[in-house]
């Protein structure tokens, strides 16, 4: 079998190099939160494919799923001849989605389309253009999502302009100096100098940001917004494409808040792995397009569908909703005691909401200036100690965790030893 040095050359004169790697190493096999790669090194993944594997690499139930679908049928095209696991699985996320009206869901097959389309719902049903997104927010790298997405680098970086329609707000972030009054007054200025209410179909925003850095938005915040959309007749969407499927403790994030959204985006933990998408949403605001105007060939791919059912009965089974809060408190404690070492004084807020936690690297912890450097070292110093950990924020500052949360305590608290080895390492050579 080849070396992860010797599949990396190759994959470098295959792979442009715009398709970013975090790590050069190759698995060879995985289960639940442990990788093995080519060389037989073991890891302990507290990634998840980045939020994809909430059930774990490989389950069982996820597996006899697919494998029984395989033996039926792959791809008839939903559009072509409509098949049950898309329908049944369409029923089931209708009737989890918060929210007690009709609900309709469509699937599609990445988190980008899935969003897109999200707002070409709001745009038919309204018949307005306007959107609405935050800073720091990550949508997708299709055009229209790259114009939502709240960073630059290093998404935008040469291919702009942007498409239009598109406006930002700070997303609501005390830890840096954004109030939620704040962040709704630059709302109302937005309303005011770019693009009337009228004109708004949609303001979307993470319940949780992923990408930007796992910073929560404070429930009063999505209250106040959900009244703004219900006062100017804008849909209100929630993307939920890193933040559910039980990783914070509830099926989806919004659902700590109370705030009932008009349409949710989905997709990532959706299929365990396979490439499913989809938008959730009130049945009036779903049907808006036409016969046609929705769709995708492998959108709602029957054995993606197959594998997103099984998902459903294992998050159901295993109560890995209830896990994911366990899980979190772990995690986040063992930051907090960490935090208060002396030689840790570079451990800034530690946050989470459920299994989904974040900790900032910070050079002073009273003016909470970030230190990128150092999370990116300990990312590698991480994966030398074999565990994998990956930063994330508006700064890349953020350490983010997302273990399976199918794992089990003890492989949890070995992955916190290992972090904490790797944070004294990066620490000692900066």
């Amino acid at each position: 079998m080849s070396s992860n040095a010797e599949l990396m050359a190759r994959r470098a004169a295959a792979v442009p190099r715009g398709v970013a790697n975090a790590f050069p190493v190759f698995p060879a096999r995985a289960e639940n939160a442990e990788i093995h790669d080519v060389e037989g090194k073991r890891y302990i993944d507290f990634a998840g494919g980045i939020a994809v594997l909430n059930v774990g690499h490989r389950h069982p139930k996820v597996a006899e799923a697919v494998a029984k679908q395989l033996e039926a049928y792959w791809h008839p095209c939903f559009q072509v001849m409509p098949y049950e696991p898309y329908v049944e699985l369409a029923e089931r996320l209708n009737a989890l989605a918060p929210g007690d009206g009709p609900k309709k869901t469509i699937f599609l097959t990445t988190g980008a389309e899935a969003v897109e389309n999200a707002v070409k719902i709001a745009r038919a049903h309204t018949g307005r253009h306007g959107v609405i997104a935050f800073g720091g927010a990550f949508h997708g790298r299709t055009m229209f999502t790259l114009a939502m997405t709240g960073k630059v680098v290093p998404y935008k970086v040469g291919v702009a302009p942007m498409p239009g329609g598109v406006w930002h707000v700070p997303f609501p972030n005390e830890y840096h100096c954004v109030s939620p009054a704040a962040s709704l007054h630059a709302l109302e200025q937005v309303f005011k100098s770019d693009c009337a209410p009228a004109d708004v179909a949609a303001i979307v925003i993470e319940p949780v940001q992923g990408e930007g850095g796992f910073y929560i938005a404070p429930p009063e915040f999505l209250k106040r917004l959900r009244e703004i959309c219900d006062e100017h007749g804008i849909v209100l969407v929630a993307d939920e494409i890193q933040a559910g499927f039980a990783r914070t403790g509830k099926m989806f994030a919004i659902e700590h808040s109370g705030v009932v959204p008009d349409l949710i985006t989905v997709a990532k933990s959706l299929a365990g792995g396979l490439p499913l998408s989809g938008v959730i949403g009130k049945a009036e605001i779903m049907d808006a397009p036409g016969p046609g105007g929705l769709g995708g060939t492998y959108g709602g791919n029957a054995v993606s569908c197959a594998a997103a059912l099984g998902v459903l009965d294992v998050i159901e089974s295993e109560k890995l909703c209830e896990r994911s809060s366990a899980l979190g408190e772990r995690m986040v404690s063992r930051l907090r005691s960490m935090a208060e070492e002396a030689d840790f004084a570079c451990l800034g807020e530690v946050r989470g909401l459920g299994a989904m936690v974040a900790v900032e690297l910070v050079k002073d912890r009273e003016t909470h200036e970030p230190r990128p450097d150092l999370a990116k070292a300990v990312s590698q110093h991480a994966l030398q100690q074999g565990l994998v950990l990956l930063p994330c924020g508006l700064y890349g500052n953020v350490l983010r965790f997302l273990v399976p949360l199918t794992a089990d305590e003890a492989l949890v608290d070995e992955g916190m030893d290992l972090l904490a080895a790797a944070l004294r390492a990066a620490v000692a050579e900066a």
